[in-house]
């Protein structure tokens, strides 16, 4: 199958990270730090890297730019913390990383950012990347969970249309043009029904509604008998 390096300071991470990957047909390489990471991936030319962002010398993000500025970043690297946010998974794809997994991590996730990751050709950066926020058909959420791929095309909102986004600007901003439109696609996708776009954004429609408010989204644009 394929090499993955797991990079992470946690003993029980690295055990099981890599008995999941095992058990799939992956060979497994493990690193504790940045130090023993840039020997692994020097000696055995991974695939793919699971990396943890928080190490207590070099952390993650540090060791992706250094990879990135140096041409090392030949491989996909997906991101991997603890304590994650929307703005450290944007901060990661922009120094090339093209995913992005929130700890604890599920099985389904973890399978399902490694195929992606090795299915999709490397990342090659000598510095930051100019990507969106995350693929059309993802939910922000998936942006933290293994659904952030890196694309420098426009973000493509239906078969006529498309979307670019001005990155030029606040991130704040930026993120809610993103999730606007991302909301408004999936509406005008379903007919306005509220049901149908909770069940398939993964959001509570409470949370839904409040959302699509604060973001101004016209509802009754969209809006139909049932919802």
């Amino acid at each position: 199958m394929a090499t993955i390096l797991v990079v992470d300071d946690e003993l029980g991470i690295r055990a099981l990270l890599s008995e999941i990957l095992a058990d799939e047909g992956h060979s497994v390489e493990l690193a504790e730090n940045a130090a023993q990471a840039r020997a692994c991936r020097e000696r055995s030319r991974p695939d793919l890297v699971l990396l943890d962002i928080w190490m207590p010398d070099v952390d993650g993000i540090t060791l992706l730019k250094e990879w990135g500025a140096t041409s090392l970043l030949d491989m996909p690297v997906i991101m991997m913390s603890g304590h994650g946010t929307i703005d450290t998974a944007v901060e990661a794809t922009k120094f090339g990383a093209m995913a992005f997994l929130e700890k604890p991590i599920t099985l389904q996730k973890l399978l399902r950012a490694v195929e992606t990751g090795l299915a999709k050709p490397a990342q090659r950066s000598n510095g930051p990347v100019n990507t969106g926020l995350a693929e059309a058909g993802l939910t922000v959420e998936s942006a933290m969970t293994g659904g952030m791929m890196l694309s420098t095309a426009p973000m493509m909102l239906g078969p006529q249309s498309e979307q670019s986004f001005d990155l030029d600007r606040p991130l704040r901003e930026a993120r809610d043009a993103f999730e606007k439109s991302y909301f408004e696609f999936h509406l005008a996708q379903e007919n306005g029904s509220m049901t149908r776009v909770a069940e398939k954004t993964g959001l509570e429609r409470t949370h839904l509604y409040r959302k699509l408010k604060q973001l101004g989204v016209d509802l009754s644009r969209n809006k139909r008998g049932a919802l």
